[in-house]
């Protein structure tokens, strides 16, 4: 069995049991690429929205191709979109999909055969690409663009955390401006976020982005809502008396500049198929009081209810790169998730089992 309870495949091939596997993390700072990351479901009889992962991985090798392919390759300078390459009329995502599904296939049978019995396994799906092998081909076509391409499996035990426990929930900081190529999920943005963890407050546990102090983007490792009154007037009514026509959930758009995350993609899913009004368009701070709950999303944890958001007093003060040098404000939800974060919870799970 794999040391650390982890297994790492190359191209459908494992790495040598007597390694170690590196951590998911060290595999993404040391290879350039798109992933996505979900997990088992069921004592691993499912993999959680695998198609969405699947197209969303897909989108963001298109889109680093087309604009950003350091971000994408290994193996030299590569400063300039390869629009050659990215306008080929290839079906890109059958081909990525039979990427990581052929590597997928001989992989995931030998993880839950070695696993602990009733563990949940983490899944990390990158796909780096080799410039110097492109460079090779004069001819691209869909057999050769997949030599073109690495595809790195990362597994490991993974414990579902308890929904709606006190003391479960998110303490959030705003800290840094939003990222570049924001509707690609790239292995570089491990990288780059380093910076941001010298900002964080003691007990945080995730930063969020903003591009002016206000309006609240993502996370750094999420997306992020809040479920905001409508009315002003209704500022001291309890959370348990909101209506369907009393609140709205609001997160950014894509547009923005937020990665298109495949929960986010099933929230909107279900607030349109269950009347819960929704609107994209970015949180503002300044209309906090409103807030009545506030939730983050993503494919392992796939919902949890903020208890705490701090904000600098003054955004000019996150250029000084020192956290003693910044004072905060803070917005506090109740204790546990809030009505509608538990209506949306339980639905994300409904579809899971589906």
């Amino acid at each position: 069995m794999s040391n650390c309870n982890r297994f790492l495949f190359t191209n459908g091939v494992l790495l040598r049991p007597a390694d170690t596997p590196p951590p998911v993390a060290t595999l993404l700072q040391t290879h350039p690429g798109a992933y996505t990351t979900t997990r088992t479901h069921n004592n691993g009889a499912e993999i959680l929205f695998w198609e969405r992962h699947l197209c969303r991985l897909s989108n963001s090798v298109k889109v680093l191709l087309n604009s950003r392919p350091e971000f994408l390759f290994k193996g030299g300078e590569c400063r300039v979109p390869l629009v050659g390459v990215s306008a080929k009329s290839f079906k890109w995502d059958l081909v990525i999909s039979a990427l990581v599904n052929d590597s997928m296939g001989k992989a995931l049978p030998f993880v839950l055969k070695e696993r602990k019995f009733g563990e949940e396994m983490s899944i990390t799906a990158l796909v780096s690409g080799d410039l110097e092998c492109l460079r090779e081909i004069e001819d691209l076509d869909e057999k050769r663009i997949k030599g073109v391409f690495d595809v790195y499996l990362h597994f490991g035990g993974y414990v579902p955390r308890l929904f709606g426990i006190e003391g479960n929930g998110a303490r959030l900081a705003v800290v840094g401006h939003g990222r570049d190529v924001a509707n690609a999920k790239y292995s570089d943005w491990v990288r780059l976020r380093k910076d941001l963890e010298k900002l964080r407050p003691p007990s945080i546990t995730e930063l969020l982005l903003s591009n002016d102090g206000d309006h609240i983007l993502e996370g750094c490792l999420t997306n992020f809502f809040v479920v905001c009154r409508k009315d002003e007037s209704e500022e001291t009514c309890e959370q348990k008396k909101l209506d369907a026509h009393s609140f709205e959930v609001q997160t950014a758009p894509i547009s923005d500049g937020v990665l298109p995350g495949v929960i986010r993609q099933v929230i909107i899913d279900i607030c349109t198929r269950n009347d819960i009004a929704f609107r994209e368009v970015a949180p503002s701070w300044s209309q906090r009081k409103m807030w009545v709950e506030a939730f983050t999303t993503n494919s392992l944890r796939l919902l949890e209810h903020v208890e705490t958001i701090l904000v600098p007093s003054s955004w000019e003060s996150v250029k000084s790169k020192t956290l003693m040098e910044i004072s905060w404000e803070e917005k506090q939800f109740q204790v546990g998730p809030g009505r509608v974060t538990s209506i949306i919870q339980k639905k994300i799970m409904e579809k899971a089992k589906s």
